[in-house]
């Protein structure tokens, strides 16, 4: 069947292919082909393996793991994105998935970054990570759980007009979560309001890069109200 890179292709998860059209094979077999990288894998199961437009191929979730250990976090995470964008796969389904394979190659990686990206902090971790970046980029205390153009928001500053909202699921949020998000903004913008929106994975993993966006969007609206 064919896997790695070419898999990938075939799904349309990823543009790694390079070079040798990758295969693999559930037998220890000897022989070099020309053209082909061969991966000897007997321990490949029927799982694992699937027809595609009448072609032998990896899963998308073998696909994935068989390609993590390969890729950056950002390569990884395109993947995933491609794989849920064409309904291969979905992240709760591919961390049930993963579940069913504690400890083959790949697992760990991939659940990692799974769960960086679709993790939630609780409320109060919110506020307790996110107001001293407020406050080392030259932020007043916010208001917190204000209902603003009616729409309750995590962080506001009327004096800035600035309203920050933010994502606790990165991955897989619905059309009609995505539509009332963009409502959201649209309303905040038609009001003269700022928004900014930032992911719970950003405040958590990302805090200089919180900080450094909040103190230019500070600086701007102080001068601008002025």
């Amino acid at each position: 069947m064919i896997s790695h890179s070419s898999a990938a292709a075939l799904w349309r998860i990823g543009n790694e292919l390079r070079g040798a059209a990758e295969v693999s094979l559930p037998s220890p077999f000897q022989h070099k082909r020309p053209g082909l990288r061969i991966h000897r894998r007997p321990s490949l199961r029927s799982r694992d393996v699937t027809i595609e437009y009448g072609i032998p191929v990896t899963t998308p979730v073998q696909t994935l793991l068989d390609l993590t250990p390969r890729l950056d976090r950002r390569g990884v995470e395109r993947m995933i994105n491609e794989a849920d964008k064409y309904n291969l796969t979905n992240p709760p389904r591919l961390r049930r998935d993963l579940d069913q394979r504690a400890g083959e190659r790949g697992v760990a990686r991939l659940r990692h970054i799974l769960d960086r990206r679709t993790f939630r902090l609780t409320k109060e971790e919110l506020e307790r990570r996110f107001l001293p970046l407020a406050r080392q980029a030259g932020l007043p205390v916010p208001l917190t759980g204000e209902w603003v153009n009616e729409f309750e928001v995590d962080f506001y500053w009327p004096d800035l007009g600035l309203v920050v909202e933010t994502d606790g699921l990165r991955y897989h949020r619905t059309p009609a979560e995505q539509a009332r998000d963009r409502l959201r903004d649209q309303a905040h913008t038609a009001a003269g309001l700022t928004p900014l929106r930032f992911t719970h994975e950003q405040v958590r993993y990302e805090p200089e890069y919180v900080r450094r966006i909040l103190a230019q969007t500070a600086s701007r609206l102080a001068i601008a109200t002025k």
